[in-house]
Parts: structure tokens; sequence; C-alpha cells
């Protein structure tokens, strides 16, 4: 499912280092760490109705990835959220709009990896485009199992929700030869970690699995959506689940603030069949939506 050009994001605002610049002139130094060496974090956040979903919760973890690589300077939250409003305010956008937000270790003095040749601080990114969610949550997509594998604490820790993105890259890259929307990562083990895109979730017999956050980013969506099981009284585990589960799952469906809840209908060639009487996922989808107005920070 591949997203189209949008004619109404060739004029947009771009907020970069503190300015807000037209689209063909919001740019970053060849010097800065994203290009030097991929070293950034970023967050993509979802604005429905006036609000912007969840806000304080990606914020959090844009500030955490950032602590984790020592960024020496993380702006205040008040800041950043300012630049987003401006952002958005200057665009005209209040909903069906996403926000992809990337702060920067910033400028180096002179190209090379270590970060004490940063000098003049982080650099924040606020790029918002009118943007449709990326997968057709009524047909549902298909997926194959990539061979690159996600990464886990002892390499490259998933948590930390960076913008060197190669081996989710790789991974779509075989999901895109073989005709597929989206390629499921395993981890080093062999156990599902997630879609190279978004979180993944199984229900069988009544029970919804998801996998334990070893080897994914424990995405804000997943999150949500474990609580909305507990608050339904829907039994809800995290546990190590083979690519086997997944075949035999009733259902099977992705996570994610770009793609909300998407129904997978096919792994490897396997029809994902529910061969069980409960409507599970259309209960969770209702409730998820119902949440929306309350999880979502107003535009000011």
């Amino acid at each position: 499912m591949l997203q189209t050009f949008n004619p109404k994001n060739l004029t947009i605002k771009v907020h970069v280092g503190g300015k807000l610049l037209p689209r063909e002139e919001a740019k970053v130094s060849v010097f800065d760490s994203v290009v030097q060496g991929g070293d950034a974090v970023w967050e993509g956040l979802r604005v429905y109705k006036g609000g912007i979903f969840c806000l304080d919760k990606h914020l959090e973890r844009l500030e955490a990835s950032a602590r984790a690589l020592a960024f020496e300077h993380i702006p205040e939250r008040q800041s950043v959220k300012k630049a987003i409003f401006e952002t958005l305010s200057a665009n005209g956008m209040r909903d069906e709009t996403h926000i992809r937000l990337t702060l920067t270790r910033g400028d180096k003095v002179t190209s090379g990896m270590d970060p004490r040749l940063n000098t003049s601080g982080s650099c924040l990114i606020v790029l918002a485009e009118w943007k449709p969610l990326v997968y057709d949550n009524h047909a549902g997509i298909r997926v194959i199992t990539a061979s690159q594998r996600r990464n886990n604490p002892q390499f490259l820790d998933s948590k930390i929700h960076h913008n060197n993105l190669l081996n989710n890259i790789m991974a779509k890259i075989q999901a895109n030869i073989s005709g597929m929307d989206a390629a499921v990562m395993l981890d080093h083990m062999g156990f599902v970690s997630e879609l190279n895109d978004a979180n993944l979730f199984m229900v069988m017999e009544g029970m919804v699995y998801t996998p334990l956050a070893d080897a994914c980013l424990p995405g804000v969506t997943r999150g949500l959506m474990m609580n909305i099981c507990r608050d339904l009284s829907i039994p809800v585990t995290e546990k190590n689940l083979s690519l086997t589960e997944f075949y035999n799952a009733d259902l099977v469906f992705a996570t994610g603030t770009m793609g909300e809840i998407t129904p997978v209908k096919e792994i490897d060639g396997r029809q994902i069949i529910n061969r069980s009487s409960h409507n599970i996922l259309e209960n969770i989808i209702a409730r998820f939506h119902k949440l929306i107005p309350q999880y979502s920070e107003k535009i000011s």
C-alpha cells in the first residue's frame, strides 16, 4: 500500500531549528548528525479533529530516547509543544494530519562520529503533512516474514526510537519485492517481534496475545490496546510467540500511530481464519475510537 502525494502538501511550512520555513527551504546542514550517522530520535504524531493523540506519551518517549543516546541538549517539553502548535497553525491543520517530529543531535564542527563534535545543540524538526492512515483497515494487509531480524538490546535497543531504521527498511524491501504490504520481523531467537512499522497482536480462543517488548518498540498504541483489553475484560498476555502460533490464530492485527488498528489477513501465504465466534477486534476498535478525544491534547 504505497502512499500517494497530496498536492496540499506542496505549500506546507516546516519547523526547522526554531524557524518556520516553506517546504522547499526546510533543510538541515550536511554537518547535522542525522545526515552524518542517522544520529537522531523521532516520533510520529496523529492529529484528530483539533487534538494531537497521546502527545505527552510520545514526547516522554522522545525525551527518553534522547537521554539514552546522551544528547546534551534536550529542549523543554513546552517549547516542543509550542513548535508543534505553531506548525499546525501555520498550515491550518486540525485533522487528518501526520506529524513527523525529529530531534537531531545537531550540527558538527567537522564531519565525524564523535558526539563531542556537536557543539551547537540539538535541532528540532516538526514536519506536518496532510495524510490518511497508512493502511486500508477495512481490507486489511498481507505480510511476509523477513529474513532481517529485529534488534534486541545486545545490539541496539529497540526501545530507543532512533532514526537509524535500516534493518526495518531492509525488511520492508523484502515485503515490496514479494508484493506484500509489510514484513514480520523475528527476534534473534526466532520469535515474532513486530512488523517493520507496527506492533503485532494475535487472538486465539478468546485470549489476546502480543510479543514481549524485548526486541520491539513498546508502542504507544500497543500500550493503549492492552489497557482497552483489560477494560473490556478481555484476557491479554505478553509472551514469546512463534510464527506457527500466528499462522493458526483466529485473528491477527497490527497497531501503530500511522495505522491505528489494522487486520492482518495473510502471513506467508497462510490465510488468517477466525474459527471462533468472538468479535473481539470489533469491540477493541470501537473502544479505541471512543477514546481518541479523551487522549488527545487540544490544539491551542
